[in-house]
């Protein structure tokens, strides 16, 4: 039997920090009025998704889990969740995705099957690329161009969003591709793709890094563009330094070093770049 616990640590809530954020930045930089019911429908979209998102990844990969002693004693491979239960929270989150865009505006409900297209195409990738990393990017770079088209209703002056997009992929991938370090031995040896089994630790480490300058240079854009004011640099700043301290101090071969680089302090980066842009907007938008 199932628990809550098993519930909760089955979808990862913890990893909510990632995508959310990006939301909100959506919603305060996008022209025109947004309520707070409409965030509210955003933020249930966005849990719905992830939901549906994490649900799907961990129902694929089952089995390549259970071969792997690294996640062998997570819920589904442990046997303490059953398929069905699985199966279960994926069809309940999909329907609150659903639900929420449809009562948006149903210009985002005629296009929200294309975010789950993604979610679903993620856990397959691993198998025959190594660009796996950049498709987890994008599903969760679609995050801000949601949140804004909930706002705008259409593709109304699409830079700004499109540009947060690119910076919120590279920033994924890149720290997707520092978590593979764990699994390289195992991932050679079962024929799974990632950058660092497929081209080795220091390629993955190289390109690691280019992907997070890549995304301190699609934030600054957006800075520029949507002219914010001295508090969204200020949290830029500290963006970048995160991101820089975070590759300063990684250990690749101590799975610690590579948890803390890769989730503590991209824990962080969401919601210093969310207090940057709310700073810099005054919460004008809502």
């Amino acid at each position: 039997m199932a628990t809550l616990r098993d519930v909760l640590r089955y979808i990862r809530v913890e990893h909510s920090v990632f995508a959310l954020p990006f939301v909100y930045i959506g919603i305060l930089l996008a022209p025109g009025q947004a309520t707070w019911s409409l965030a509210l429908l955003v933020t249930l979209t966005a849990v719905g998704a992830r939901g549906t998102a994490m649900s799907l990844n961990r129902i694929v990969d089952r089995a390549i889990d259970a071969r792997n002693p690294r996640t062998a004693g997570r819920e589904l491979p442990s046997g303490r969740l059953g398929l069905a239960v699985a199966w279960g929270l994926t069809v309940g989150f999909a329907l609150l995705y659903f639900t929420s865009t449809h009562l948006i505006n149903p210009y985002v409900f005629r296009l929200s099957p294309i975010p789950l297209a993604v979610f679903l195409l993620y856990p397959y990738t691993k198998r025959f690329t190594w660009a796996c990393h950049i498709v987890l990017g994008v599903s969760l770079g679609i995050a801000p161009v949601g949140a804004w088209l909930a706002v705008t209703g259409g593709w109304v002056e699409m830079t700004v969003p499109l540009l947060l997009a690119f910076g919120v992929m590279f920033w994924v991938a890149g720290f997707d591709i520092i978590y593979a370090l764990l699994d390289v031995p195992f991932d050679r040896a079962n024929g799974v793709h990632s950058i660092p089994a497929d081209l080795g630790e220091r390629t993955a480490l190289v390109v690691s890094s280019l992907f997070h300058i890549a995304t301190a240079g699609c934030f600054a854009a957006v800075g520029f563009i949507a002219g914010l004011g001295a508090w969204y640099w200020v949290g830029l700043a500290g963006v970048s330094l995160l991101l820089l301290y975070e590759h300063a101090t990684l250990v690749p071969t101590d799975p610690a070093s590579v948890n803390r680089a890769a989730f503590t302090f991209n824990g962080y980066t969401g919601f210093v770049l969310l207090a940057a842009v709310a700073a810099a907007s005054e919460w004008g938008v809502l």
